[in-house]
């Protein structure tokens, strides 16, 4: 028999990577401890002796501890997109998730809150650690077709269909990054160096604080009003929206503003503020490829 100090020895070698594992598939760094933590005890339980791969017994269990805590999440959905965003609330994400949304990606972790809990489980389990796809139809209780198949739907959820060529794509994507590189650094210069001279920001109210108007025009305009709200862009991400370059913004993946950028020639043309709950859900979002 195992001895208890042995078996804890083994979990804590496995502790980080099964973190990582439930950190992407929960999105929440204290969901993700409960779920390793759930784990440790049914090791403990199980003593460890007829464990023959402690590394993939584990892996298996900590994902099957997330599949359900993310199946009870969809039955009593706290719903991701907001009506509102308190001012606070962009500042009060702890560190490790702001250290994770910048490992996984934000864009990501917004497009897999919107899968269902299988396909989340399934591709982050493939297409984020190789976990071959035999043991992931074990895991969701599924055969290997179905289980490939999740992975594949998912995958195209978060790849997206862009709506314009790629090399368009590229050009835009180069604009919108320039303009969120100068909106992070409140650099007004570098603003106005990106956006068009007669450019149009639209936002929807509940985007805005009280008072700002929810049209500017002109790029001095602009500029002020996007270097005002230069705190929420920590929590800003380049994604896909519907189909062409854009921004999210997205407090532990969590869903809050989507920017639809129009770029012509070199330069953002406009850009529009979404936040209603049923105007976000109405939108495709998905991850900004690199090219090629």
């Amino acid at each position: 028999m195992h001895g208890h100090d042995e078996l804890a020895e083994r979990f804590e070698e496995r502790r980080g990577q099964l973190r990582a594992v439930a950190h992407r598939m929960l999105g929440s760094t204290v969901e993700a401890d409960d779920a390793v933590q759930e784990a440790w005890l049914r090791l403990s339980r199980s003593g460890g002796d007829d464990i023959g791969n402690l590394a993939a017994w584990l892996t298996t269990v900590v994902s099957r501890i997330c599949l359900d805590m993310l199946r009870t999440r969809a039955s009593r959905r706290e719903d991701p997109y907001g009506d509102e965003l308190p001012e606070a609330s962009t500042g009060d994400l702890p560190e490790d998730e702001a250290v994770l949304a910048d490992s996984v990606g934000l864009a990501l972790l917004v497009v897999l809150d919107t899968l269902g809990p299988a396909e989340r489980v399934a591709f982050v389990l493939h297409d984020l650690f190789s976990v071959p796809f035999d043991r992931i139809a074990t895991i969701l209780d599924r055969s290997r077709p179905a289980a490939k198949k999740l992975a594949s739907r998912a995958r195209h959820r978060v790849r997206g269909t862009p709506t314009v060529p790629r090399a368009e794509l590229d050009r835009h994507r180069e604009v919108v990054e320039a303009f969120l590189t100068a909106a992070r650094g409140g650099d007004l210069d570098a603003l106005l160096d990106v956006l068009a001279p007669d450019v149009v920001r639209r936002a929807d109210p509940t985007a805005l604080p009280p008072g700002v108007p929810t049209e500017l025009r002109g790029a001095r305009a602009v500029a002020e009003g996007t270097a005002l709200l230069r705190h929420r862009t920590r929590f800003a991400a380049l994604a896909l929206v519907d189909g062409d370059a854009g921004i999210v913004v997205a407090p532990g993946g969590r869903l809050l503003l989507a920017l639809r950028v129009t770029v012509e020639g070199e330069r953002v043309a406009a850009y529009e503020v979404i936040a209603g709950r049923e105007r976000l859900r109405g939108l495709g979002v998905a991850v900004l490829g690199t090219g090629g």
